[in-house]
């Protein structure tokens, strides 16, 4: 396969109407974060954009419950969201907002080019009225008792109970949730993108194009929509918070947040282009281009359905190569919940445990749902993080950083005659960056991960094997040799480790005296003979009983 000229990198644009947590995290921003680590070790053109989705009703929803403005929720909102991602090494190139006027500009554009050459239709159908705020109903704003399980909570579009996805017309009993009152049906004129129109396109484009290299999961669910019959779905909403219809027969009317949402990606494109004093159109309009967008299963059917017809509606636009959605992560068994605050929120995280946002990034990897829900616990968070970041890997590093210390003070000693066994271990070492690359490259992040821990296993066996240690008095020469290649492994574990580590990463690089090293590097990177390593530093801290007791107390 070729490699492309250059990567569009999307992870999904969080709602800016609360915290987020770990199931965020593990779901769209980790995975698309090491993807992209990893292609700009290898000095590849890359580009990755978010930003904060500041439109829906969610954002309204929350400004009621806080008792202020939508413009005041995302104000707050979104810079603490940029700074949690950014404080766990999150790097985007850019995080932008959808409230800020190119996105507005970016999205109307689309809009009027689509309804111009007639790819929009406008539709009169009876919509929820709230007669005692004279106000359409987003089914957000509707509530009634759910038809599969009988929630009495439910909303208009989904119940939080069962998680079933229902329309506002299933409820029992519905109310608005702005005034309590039972609501009226009332006419409303709308535009629909009509997906029916597109199902060939789709057949071809994911179940036959992409049938083999996309996940089972998100062809599994397109294929459902697609064989389920598609219909039109509208565009717009009577609202007075979001993008507005650049129409004038649109006034009182927004576009719905998922037509502008997706197209965030393009203004955010667009901004970091301006601040960078670059083309942004190759990244969208070239077909050496390749777009990915890291999501969670519930975008599916928008990334991968809604935002390609737009894009194809429109033309000039590529397609994404691939969508690696995630599933969801559970958290100690039960689903993560942000109404019931069964979570572990980031800035929460960040705080109780300062300088081991590694240890969170290698969890949440090893424990990644990429195709199934998974569960993370506290319990399993301790185990990985002592013995397997502490005992294997910051066992092994430490060991072989003192006794470079201790008996050549700090100098990396000479490689003198190989034995059998030390060619084995190098001709190992040379295979790691292609096997962790290639895991990566097919998005099984967490089969990279077990290489690279793998990697850092043997460097653990290979001095447990060669005790160098009891060598040093009767044979310095096969010493130095022991300790040259450990310093190897070592350098080479920097280099691969920073897509998953890059705090402990940047760590030993400094511990290492290494700079200017690329993925390549790690086959064979020979650390100069008689140059000068630092003192040894803990790459990764023990956590103890009391620590993760405290913190299962507080979720309970």
């Amino acid at each position: 396969m070729n490699t492309p000229k250059r990567y569009l990198i999307t992870a999904a644009l969080p709602y800016a109407n609360g915290l987020k947590h770990i199931g965020h995290l593990a779901g769209a921003y980790l995975p698309a974060d090491i993807y992209v680590r990893y292609l700009k070790a290898q000095k590849r053109d890359v580009v990755f954009v978010c930003g904060s989705d500041e439109h829906g009703t969610a954002i309204p929803i929350q400004a009621t419950k806080e008792g202020t403005t939508a413009q005041a929720i995302i104000d707050k909102y979104h810079p603490i969201i940029e700074q949690n991602f950014k404080d766990l090494g999150i790097e985007f190139d850019i995080y932008h907002r959808t409230s800020d006027p190119l996105h507005h500009e970016t999205a109307s554009a689309f809009f009027k080019d689509l309804e111009a050459k007639g790819d929009l239709e406008t539709k009169t159908s009876e919509q929820y009225f709230d007669e005692a705020t004279s106000t359409f109903l987003a089914d957000r704003y509707i509530k009634g008792t759910c038809p599969n399980c009988s929630h009495p909570e439910a909303y208009g579009d989904q119940c939080e109970k069962c998680g079933k996805s229902l329309s506002p017309e299933e409820l029992i009993n519905p109310v608005s949730t702005l005034s309590g009152q039972a609501p009226i049906k009332k006419e409303t004129t709308h535009w629909y993108l009509p997906l029916n129109k597109h199902e060939d396109f789709l057949r071809q484009w994911i179940l036959n194009d992409h049938a083999k290299d996309w996940r089972a999961a998100v062809v599994g669910q397109c294929k459902s929509w697609i064989d389920g019959g598609l219909l039109p779905r509208a565009v717009t909403r009577d609202l007075d918070w979001g993008v507005k219809v650049p129409l004038a027969s649109g006034a009182g009317k927004v576009l719905y947040v998922w037509f502008d949402a997706p197209i965030g990606y393009i203004s955010a494109t667009k901004q970091w282009a301006l601040n960078n004093g670059k083309d942004w159109t190759p990244y969208w309009n070239d077909k050496e281009t390749k777009l990915v967008h890291f999501i969670g299963k519930d975008n599916i059917v928008f990334h991968c359905i809604i935002f390609p017809i737009i894009l194809k509606a429109h033309g000039g636009y590529i397609l994404p190569s691939n969508v690696p959605a995630n599933s969801f992560l559970n958290l100690e068994g039960e689903k993560l919940s942000t109404s019931r605050n069964w979570a572990i929120w980031l800035h929460e995280y960040l705080e109780d445990f300062k300088g081991q946002e590694d240890s969170l990034r290698y969890v949440l990897c090893a424990t990644a749902p990429e195709s199934k829900d998974t569960d993370f616990t506290w319990k399993d968070f301790q185990a990985r993080n002592n013995n397997e970041l502490v005992a294997i890997f910051g066992n092994f590093i430490n060991r072989v950083i003192v006794l470079t210390n201790k008996y050549w003070d700090g100098i990396v000693p000479p490689q003198n005659d190989l034995e059998d066994y030390d060619k084995e271990v190098l001709e190992k070492l040379k295979e790691f960056p292609e096997k962790i690359g290639s895991s990566i490259e097919k998005f099984r992040f967490r089969e990279a991960l077990q290489e690279l821990i793998g990697l850092a296993r043997l460097g653990n066996k290979y001095l447990a094997d060669t005790e160098p240690w009891k060598l040093k008095k009767i044979n310095e020469k096969r010493t130095e040799t022991i300790i040259h290649i450990s310093l190897q492994i070592a350098a080479s574990l920097s280099i691969l480790s920073h897509p998953f580590l890059p705090f402990s990463s940047k760590k030993l690089k400094d511990m290492l005296n290494l700079n200017d090293v690329n993925w390549d590097d790690a086959k064979n990177y020979n650390l100069c003979i008689g140059k000068q390593i630092n003192k040894a530093e803990l790459l990764f801290s023990k956590i103890e009983d009391e620590t993760i007791e405290k913190q299962i107390k507080k979720l309970k």
